[in-house]
């Protein structure tokens, strides 16, 4: 299978070497230099990995329908086979525990479980059985599941019947959704996430319309299905967190206290830094982290939007009544913190009121450069910009913030390109992300000793996969998947790395 043993292990385990050495690591650094109980893993996706999209008596979801519209998607790549994993699960679960690794994140997909994303539509046993046989494997593996609720597939035929998001009847259908996990897998999952990146979805989803259900005012874009960039996201998001509220509080009533585990939800931020020391690009930052951070986590945390979007969106901004506060208030046991980079940031005037977008509404640009000078290394996916200091100062910001909350770095990575004209074994050589994630995983041990109370580091991802609407384009996976050889499994320099840091 590829799997790096014999001599391409020992050809592997020198580069590594040579890797650590060029790289300055050092050897006093592992899992040691953590606390005890610090949790180390890797994450996934259903719609990224599993394939078998109509397989299993699974229903459709909207990532489904729009990786089928032609142009959507680079090369109009879909998530139709990704990783296969649906039917590779155990051989792949086999190479977690080969890295020494304690924890596999990965999400269920909600219309495995309820193909018509309702209770009325009923509950898909061979789905449940699927995840039973996952979390089964993971655990007799030595692994803790950590499951996320939602990652972005919601159920095609509540978006066909109301809307989906856009509608607060998603509220019950997705806490009933909630309630057959925690009922079905909840004896043996200990750590749940109601949402990742709600950020995310809402933005791209509802806002610019590049991702899934594509939604987007026509001055934004004349190719998605016509929406109101400028309203959308907000609407969508109010009813993301009062789903991730009512599946908090049915979770806390019903279930946590016989299962004795942890709820919580997942925001994605990048870190910002003033273009110019100013007070009009530092008041830039706080708003950028705001929109993209206190968005989420100020409404469960203090129970209410932040000062600035309530004064910067007025009205468009939907408002909680004094019930939902009360449930969103303390609405979560950890937060999980993505990270990817960090930008320069500058103040803009606001914009033309018949334009309104949410990019638009943070009035203020981002880049990676300053005066031509990148905020670090430039990395393969443009957007991102390699700045491990950010990480510590987001996990440092969230302590400030929000109370000391236990954070979970929960993903966190890097890519290269999917070049298919170099041989597999020199795309094995992965030695960046080495680098990466040891200078990310020491400056997130920076944020410990300065009273940050992170419990754990999850990387994106195990595995090469679907990247959304980059397709196949970019490979941020510890195991190279060879997409042209029956997607054959090869470990990556990396994995190596992680093995031996996590040695006990």
């Amino acid at each position: 299978m590829g799997l790096g043993t014999g001599m391409g292990k020992r050809i592997l385990s020198a580069l590594l070497l040579a890797a650590l050495l060029c790289n300055g690591a050092h050897a006093s650094f592992s899992r040691h230099s953590f606390p005890k109980d610090f949790v180390f893993g890797t994450g996934s996706a259903s719609y990224q990995y599993e394939g078998a999209y109509k397989e299993g008596g699974k229903g459709p979801s909207v990532w489904d329908t729009f990786s089928h519209i032609p142009g959507k998607i680079l090369n109009n790549d879909t998530g139709d086979v990704a990783d296969d994993f649906y039917h590779r699960y155990k051989e792949d679960v086999k190479l977690l525990k080969d890295m020494n690794l304690d924890a596999f994140r990965f999400s269920i997909a909600w219309t495995r479980i309820l193909p018509t994303g309702s209770l009325s539509g009923g509950i898909n046993k061979e789905g449940v059985a699927f995840y039973n046989n996952l979390i089964n494997e993971v655990i007799a593996n030595g692994l803790k599941p950590f499951v996320t609720i939602f990652h972005w597939d919601t159920p095609q035929a509540l978006e066909s019947k109301y809307g989906g998001f856009l509608s607060e009847n998603i509220i019950k259908d997705y806490a009933d959704f909630a309630e057959v996990c925690f009922r079905e897998f909840g004896d043996r999952v200990k750590f749940w996430t109601t949402f990742n990146e709600p950020w995310t979805y809402a933005s791209l989803g509802y806002g610019t319309g590049a991702h899934a259900p594509g939604r987007c005012s026509p001055h934004v874009s004349k190719s998605c299905t016509p929406g109101d960039s400028g309203r959308e996201p907000y609407i969508v998001t109010h009813h993301i967190l009062l789903a991730h509220a009512e599946a908090v509080r049915l979770y806390r009533a019903k279930y946590q206290h016989a299962q004795r585990g942890q709820i919580g939800i997942t925001a994605v931020s990048h870190w910002f830094v003033p273009n110019s020391d100013t007070l009009a690009d530092r008041r830039a930052v706080q708003r950028s982290l705001d929109f993209m951070f206190g968005w989420f986590l100020d409404p469960i945390v203090h129970g209410d939007y932040p000062g600035t979007m309530r004064a910067w969106l007025g009205a468009r901004l939907p408002r909680f009544t004094p019930e939902q506060v009360k449930m969103l208030k303390g609405s979560y046991d950890f937060i999980g913190v993505n990270y990817y980079t960090s930008y320069f940031t500058t103040d803009i005037p606001p914009p033309n009121a018949l334009e309104q977008s949410y990019n638009g509404d943070i009035r203020a640009n981002t880049s990676g450069f300053r005066n031509g000078v990148p905020i670090g290394p430039t990395e393969f996916v443009p957007i991102f910009f390699n700045t491990p200091a950010g990480l510590r100062e987001l996990l440092l910001y969230t302590n400030r913030r929000y109370n000391n909350p236990v954070i979970y770095v929960t993903e966190n990575g890097i890519a290269e390109a999917n070049n298919k004209s170099i041989p597999i074994k020199e795309a094995l050589k992965d030695g960046h992300r080495i680098e990466f994630h040891s200078k990310h995983l020491q400056f997130v041990k920076h944020a410990i000793r300065n009273g940050v109370n992170v419990k754990g580091y999850f990387t994106w991802t195990f595995m090469d996969c679907f990247e959304w609407g980059d397709g196949y384009l970019d490979r941020f996976g510890l195991i190279y998947i060879d997409r042209l050889n029956g997607l054959k499994r090869y470990r990556k320099q990396s994995t190596y790395w992680i093995e031996s840091f996590l040695k006990r």
